[in-house]
């Protein structure tokens, strides 16, 4: 039963196709293109304005050096929040359950804000790990411990949107489970458990929101720090 429980997080097969690549490529067929008339449609308008105000916001903090990965850090909060969404619908699998596509998308990512702080401003990135006015014997210690914090950044943007999405649909997929049980035995306390599905559905739609804001915004923080 419990396996059972689980099998959802593994990467479905039809015909020997991994279904994980179509569920990665289906989102951006989703989105309307631009029109080639003069006045485009409500639909891409809101689009637009959305996609516009949350660039603005993120893109504010940072240097004129920065503003080069508008583009990508945009189509990256697109593409999480198109997937985390459409793995909330019944019968479809999320991509972002898995921590080897977390962890592509977050190692290349933090290693590219790296070599840019090491290329630009070598004296600003290697002096973040030591902060000013250490004592001298804290020295080594605190550049390990810096260290160790640098090289656990990736590790922990990808586990984080792993574990918050996966807890998520596990106790969606127990209290479902247990709704259904409950049904023909205890109508009224199924009848809660679908109640509390419910508010929990909810909730997991801000998460699948919220995970993929903050993904995005971590990165613009560590390129905040090496622009």
């Amino acid at each position: 039963m419990m396996a059972s429980f689980f099998d959802q997080f593994a990467s479905p097969y039809c015909l020997g196709v991994p279904l994980i690549a179509i569920a990665m490529a289906l989102p951006w067929v989703l989105y309307p293109t631009p029109s080639p008339l003069w006045m485009n449609t409500r639909l891409t308008t809101i689009q637009g304005w959305l996609i516009n105000r949350f660039t603005n916001q993120l893109m504010m903090p940072l240097n004129v050096g920065g503003h080069k990965w508008a583009l990508l850090l945009a189509s990256l909060m697109t593409f999480l929040l198109t997937i985390n969404m459409l793995g909330l619908l019944p019968y479809t699998f999320t991509p972002t359950t898995q921590l080897s596509l977390n962890m592509g998308l977050a190692v290349p990512l933090w290693l590219a804000t790296v070599i840019i702080g090491m290329r630009n401003q070598p004296t600003i990135a290697l002096g973040h790990l030591l902060p000013e006015g250490t004592p001298i014997l804290l020295i080594p210690v605190l550049i390990i411990i810096e260290t160790i914090s640098l090289f656990i950044r990736p590790l922990a943007l990808g586990v984080r949107l792993t574990a918050n999405l996966t807890a998520g649909h596990l106790l969606i997929q127990l209290i479902a489970t247990a709704a259904f049980v409950l049904m023909p035995m205890m109508p009224a306390v199924a009848t809660l458990t679908a109640t509390i599905l419910f508010l929990l559905t909810l909730l997991e739609v801000a998460v699948a929101m919220i995970q993929a804001y903050v993904f995005v915004l971590l990165l613009s923080l560590y390129l905040q720090e090496n622009v």
